[in-house]
């Protein structure tokens, strides 16, 4: 009896941990190899790299046996978990959600929800042509930060130029490689993992002279609060992408919690091997 975790984030990886513990063979898919070695440290059985279409999911569940499909991806990545649950109708295998808890955002004039990275990138504009600054002029002082990941990156540099963008992404050459590709100078790739302080973002938006935030809500396993937190002390305005709403979600089994959603898991094997 296996379980396949969707995973490449930090609550997938304490999701993998925690079932097998409880001795449940748990396969895992992974977009990285990077991704793909955490979910191995994390105790899966067996890792499955790429990004994979419902009918590749359902075959690959179909080939190993798989009961239950947990869905921990990312918040933004829509497009995988409308795939996950497509694959789930056409294999009869149940699926299962876990959603991170929304952030409490807090009540400021300085923070801009947008619904997409394009609403986003013309509040940025706005927000440039208020404070007279150029969007075109590599000259300007203060820099716009990009917390939202590499393969979003390109809606800035599209309109913006890369000198005036810093770019935080993963430690990886894929991470590095896009980034100098879209322009970006050396000196404002900063390749880092994990999340960050409150007080840490703040040197880091000091020492770059940033006077504008990009990032999304991905909650507070994300590092999101700290990262508004620090933009707030310093009073650098935030535009801040908001979580699509995935209407297929509607009447599936959701959690918001790992220890919940590990015991329904738990609960639900031993009820099939009685």
């Amino acid at each position: 009896m296996k379980v396949l975790v969707m995973a490449g984030t930090s609550d997938a990886r304490e999701i993998i941990k925690c079932l097998s513990r409880a001795s449940v063979s748990v396969m895992a898919t992974a977009t990285t190899r990077h991704g793909t070695d955490l979910a191995l440290n994390s105790g899966a059985d067996k890792i499955l790299e790429g990004r994979f279409d419902s009918g590749q999911l359902v075959k690959i569940m179909k080939d190993n046996n798989v009961q239950y499909l947990i869905d921990a991806t990312h918040p933004f990545a829509s497009l995988a978990t409308k795939n996950a649950i497509d694959a789930s109708e056409n294999s009869e295998v149940d699926y299962i959600r876990f959603e991170r808890p929304p952030s409490e955002i807090p009540d400021s004039q300085l923070l801009y929800k947008c619904s997409s990275f394009e609403e986003a990138t013309h509040k940025i504009l706005d927000i440039k042509k208020g404070k007279k600054e150029d969007p075109l002029d590599s000259q300007v002082q203060g820099k716009i930060l990009h917390l939202a990941g590499v393969n979003t990156l390109h809606y800035l540099t599209e309109r913006i130029s890369s000198h005036q963008i810093v770019a935080r992404v993963l430690p990886s050459v894929y991470s590095v490689k896009k980034c100098l590709k879209m322009g970006i100078p050396h000196i404002n790739i900063v390749a880092m993992e994990g999340v960050f302080s409150k007080e840490f973002n703040e040197i880091l938006m000091k020492e770059y002279q940033i006077n504008l935030v990009l990032t999304k809500e991905s909650g507070d396993s994300g590092g999101f609060i700290s990262k508004i937190e620090a933009a707030l002390n310093l009073e650098i305005p935030v535009v801040i992408v908001m979580r699509p709403e995935i209407e297929e979600l509607t009447g599936r089994k959701v959690f918001s919690d790992i220890k919940s959603l590990c015991e329904d898991v738990l609960s639900s094997l031993s009820i099939e091997k009685s």
